[in-house]
């Protein structure tokens, strides 16, 4: 823990809670974003998989 010399002005105060708000909705937003957009990354990475495993199959059954 941080011991100050002094105490904060309370526009300083006010600042480090804003800051402290900014942070924690980029953090709501960027997990909200995270979980959205996890559906279409599932089908995206399925459908590489598939597209790699076809392929091997092709050139092994050669």
């Amino acid at each position: 823990m941080v011991l100050w010399s002094y105490p904060p002005t309370a526009k300083q105060l006010a600042v480090t809670i804003g800051f402290c708000l900014i942070g924690a909705s980029f953090i709501a937003a960027g997990a909200y974003l995270s979980f959205v957009n996890i559906g279409p990354q599932q089908e995206r990475a399925k459908a590489r998989s598939q597209y790699v495993k076809d392929r091997l199959r092709k050139m092994l059954d050669d």
